[in-house]
């Protein structure tokens, strides 16, 4: 009755109560696009994009569905409209030019990738999903739908992330149950190719997982290159989006950190939390001016009692996490 009545205003053109009939979906919906295009900032355009969508649409809902399945829709296609678009976020150059890196392992594709903070994460997970909320929200999942074609990575979360059905799916994308299934099976074997194995990683905010972000943190902030590859495993990633290099293995991120960790450049972590995953915005101290100038918010990837991946994205995501862009 409270839905009934509140569509019933939003329907008259009553804002308040069109906010109050999509609040309780809005935080999903931020994370269902931020799946669907791998960048933050992309992800709140495209949310806005299907809101206004909705409240322009409203008398095309019918009720067939829920409130919350239309709502899916409109964003999933919002998100597919976007990925057709070529504007995404580019490729950037190297941008301290006081530290020469050694050449790159590789070039990495997924530029566009930005992180998610874990205070905006939304607790509710549909039992129907296969994969659990910590593993579907990790950079390297994300990273993984990325590489999938449009429409498979929309199939593979309608159905194995937020547990719809077959037939509900088909119904979201104007497409048959059989299509549906076809383009499941696909995505399942793409994701299977570019996943890394499951991971062991500590539980969040475990003593464990304290125990690995405190040696982490004291040999960073230290410039301790030795004791921080110390704690990396053999098949280690660095990257750091948008500036494409990657370096993988022990033997390469080795090199790499010791191009750039130096003892002048000291460091300053600040914890928080991104993709379910210890992260900490990075500040440079700068004994001139006194200031801490953020350099960039790194993400690290836990495994055991090692470090398995360690991303880098520049400081234009502090402020995502509530972090300034410098301290004194």
């Amino acid at each position: 009755m409270v839905t009934t009545d509140l569509m019933t205003k939003a329907r008259s053109g009553d804002g308040s109560a069109f906010r109050e009939l999509t609040e309780p979906y809005r935080r999903e919906l931020q994370v269902h696009c931020y799946r669907m295009l791998g960048s933050f900032q992309d992800a709140e355009d495209a949310l806005q994009d299907a809101l206004l969508a909705a409240w322009q649409g409203l008398e095309g809902f019918e009720g067939r569905a829920s409130i919350r399945t239309w709502l899916y829709r409109i964003a999933t296609n919002r998100c597919l409209n976007a990925l057709r678009s070529t504007k995404r976020r580019q490729a950037k150059e190297w941008d301290a030019p006081a530290l020469q890196p050694p050449e790159p392992s590789r070039l990495g594709e997924i530029v566009w990738l930005e992180p998610y903070p874990d205070v905006l994460l939304d607790g509710a997970h549909d039992p129907e999903a296969r994969y659990e909320q910590r593993e579907a929200i990790s950079l390297a999942f994300v990273t993984a739908l990325q590489v999938l074609p449009a429409r498979q990575r929309a199939v593979l979360i309608l159905r194995e992330v937020l547990g719809y059905r077959a037939s509900e799916v088909a119904d979201m994308l104007d497409s048959s149950v059989e299509s549906v299934n076809s383009a499941l099976k696909r995505a399942r074997t793409g994701l299977q190719r570019d996943l890394p194995p499951k991971d062991s990683a500590p539980a969040p905010d475990s003593p464990a997982e304290q125990a690995l972000v405190e040696k982490f943190v004291r040999a960073y902030q230290a410039s301790d290159v030795e004791a921080l590859v110390a704690l990396l495993t053999e098949d280690v990633r660095v990257s750091m989006p948008p500036v494409p290099l990657e370096y993988h293995g022990r033997e390469a991120v080795a090199g790499f950190y010791a191009a750039v960790i130096r003892p002048d450049r000291r460091y300053d972590l600040v914890a928080t939390r991104a993709n379910g995953q210890p992260a900490f915005g990075t500040y440079l101290r700068t004994p001139a001016d006194g200031i801490r100038h953020g350099t960039g918010l790194l993400v690290l990837t836990l495994f055991g009692d090692q470090v398995s991946a360690v991303t880098r994205f520049d400081n234009s995501a502090l402020p995502w996490f509530g972090l300034p862009r410098s301290l004194p």
